[in-house]
């Protein structure tokens, strides 16, 4: 596919200092007319600004450090975009947060800020940029979520959950926008090597190494995703043997499921423990 599809148009893409966004940048860069970079990381962003204009020298780079967390900040952000006059064409809802162990044992303040950039920010800056789109009758969302969004994970729970909700919403919104010559597009990759793992990761909780047949390189990620969103597709998930490893596990039934996160709990020595017997007495009979 030639990223000619997407020549002369202005893209926001957001966690743009790293990792999937970075290459969104990077692949981009070559076609496009402007380019809105959005991130935590003031110095990556300059250093990818620098990157990009050896490879496009007319192209137009706007960087803002944005802290997604912060609502306001956001909004902020928004209202700037809407008085500067750009109007996005494509809009690449990247960013994300990821926690890797169990709600137990999790810090709020983490979970907390996974919610508010995966679900709230997503659809915040969704929400504030259709009714441009829809004034110039045309545009694109390519949203990330992730291949966990179709199952509940187990140390993964509230990431997984998140990226299930974007899923979900972006299979409705194509739906409601299907007349409008508006085009979203989800992309849900597996592993994928990059910085995001060791992030999620907690200091107190064992790596776990992926197998090599699943993990798709971070550039053949991007370039397949771009061509699904010029080929108005609704969905990816990268990689033949990923794709179809998931149709299996889809196809198992949730109680054989459970019956796996059992023997997994036990493999990882906690023992499955039941309600105390007086406090099972002690509960209501309709619950």
């Amino acid at each position: 596919m030639s990223t000619s599809y997407f020549a002369g148009c202005t893209v926001l893409v957001t966690g743009a200092s790293a990792g999937i966004g970075r290459e969104f940048a990077r692949q981009l860069a070559p076609v496009v007319g402007s380019m809105i970079l959005v991130a935590r990381r003031s110095d990556r962003l300059e250093a990818l600004e620098l990157e990009l204009k050896v490879i496009n020298p007319d192209l137009e780079v706007f960087c803002r450090a944005l802290d997604l967390r912060n609502h306001d900040d956001l909004v902020k952000f928004c209202n700037w975009l809407e008085e500067s006059g750009l109007a996005v064409d494509l809009l690449i809802n990247n960013a994300g947060l990821g926690d890797r162990g169990r709600f137990i044992d999790s810090d709020w303040d983490k979970v907390n800020a996974m919610l508010r950039v995966n679900i709230e920010a997503l659809t915040y800056l969704t929400y504030r940029i259709l009714p441009s789109m829809r004034k110039s009758g045309c545009g694109a969302i390519l949203n990330v979520s992730s291949v966990v969004g179709f199952l509940p994970i187990p140390s993964l729970a509230v990431y997984a959950a998140s990226k299930a909700y974007v899923t979900s919403f972006s299979e409705a919104l194509r739906a409601e926008l299907r007349s409008s010559n508006i085009s979203v597009t989800v992309l849900c990759p597996g592993p994928v090597p990059t910085e995001f793992h060791s992030v999620a990761a907690r200091v107190d909780v064992e790596q776990i190494s992926l197998p090599d047949f699943i993990t798709v390189p971070v550039q053949r990620v991007v370039h397949e995703a771009l061509a699904r969103v010029a080929r108005d597709r609704p969905r990816l998930i990268p990689g033949i043997a990923l794709r179809m490893l998931l149709t299996l596990v889809l196809f198992i039934p949730m109680f054989i499921k459970r019956l796996i996160y059992d023997v997994q709990l036990r493999r990882e020595g906690a023992p499955r423990t039941n309600l105390r017997p007086d406090l099972g007495a002690k509960m209501p009979s309709h619950i």
